[in-house]
């Protein structure tokens, strides 16, 4: 536990508890559950699927939301007091700079998916809860990845943080944008939606397929299955080198 990778993975989770960070994401549950509870007694049938379908959607956007700004709110304080810099000068590879930040952030993730997946045994069955916790800790580490790529590449709040929504966004909505884009309704001979096509069909290769990922069917109508963790487990690993290799890259590019 002395080394230097633990070491730095420690203290990064030591100042999301200084931040209190966990406090606020147990205020945002319960507000979040309240919310839900409220609207869902609106339904006139389905009401539990309906909250469930409810505080599942919240609670991953929440769950995203809270952890790519810490990241990148914690990462931009550390360029602007020069930890990077010191870290950097110490005698020990990049890499395990990179490798102590990730660590902690991904177990932060661990620890935030959790508690904010505890109010869904109230909706739906302890498997399916299980497999979209799961689910939701691997795309939280896809989000850390790529804030950190981000960070490393841009290096700033407002860039960084707008780069990581549009990217999360896009890799929900791009298997949708495929269906809407290949509709027979729409004249698909002639060069621009030709074009258009195959640009969406290259921007969806190059993404990640996040809208496979804790999907809301799974809490109403417990249909997830080992099929499903695999295919999330299977982008995650692939994801996480691809977008951890850039990030080191361009962390092994810059002049401290």
């Amino acid at each position: 536990m002395n080394h230097p990778v633990f070491t730095i993975a420690r203290y990064t989770f030591i100042e999301a508890i200084k931040n209190r960070l966990f406090v606020l994401m147990v205020i945002g549950l319960i507000c979040i559950f309240g919310l839900t509870q409220f609207i869902g007694e609106l339904a006139i049938t389905e009401t539990q699927q309906v909250q469930g379908s409810l505080i599942g959607l919240t609670m991953r956007l929440y769950a995203v939301f809270i952890v790519s700004l810490f990241i990148i709110t914690s990462m931009v304080r550390e360029f602007n007091d020069k930890t990077l810099e010191v870290i950097i000068a110490l005698p020990i590879p990049r890499y395990f700079y990179y490798s102590g930040k990730l660590l902690g952030f991904c177990f932060l993730s661990v620890i935030a998916a959790v508690i904010l997946s505890l109010p869904l045994l109230f909706y739906s069955e302890f498997p399916q809860v299980l497999l979209w916790n799961v689910s939701l800790i691997c795309e939280l580490f896809i989000i850390t990845v790529l804030c950190l790529f981000c960070l490393f590449t841009l290096g700033h709040i407002t860039t960084a943080f707008s780069a990581v929504i549009a990217f999360y966004i896009l890799s929900r909505c791009i298997t949708t944008i495929q269906l809407i884009s290949s509709s027979p309704i729409l004249e698909a001979t002639t060069p621009s939606q030709e074009f258009i096509n195959f640009l969406i069909k290259m921007i969806a290769f190059v993404l990640p397929e996040l809208d496979y990922f804790t999907q809301t069917q799974w809490l109403v109508y417990n249909t997830g299955s080992l099929n499903d963790f695999l295919i999330v487990a299977a982008q995650t690993i692939i994801y996480t080198i691809l977008l951890s290799s850039a990030a080191l890259f361009d962390l092994y590019r810059k002049n401290f």
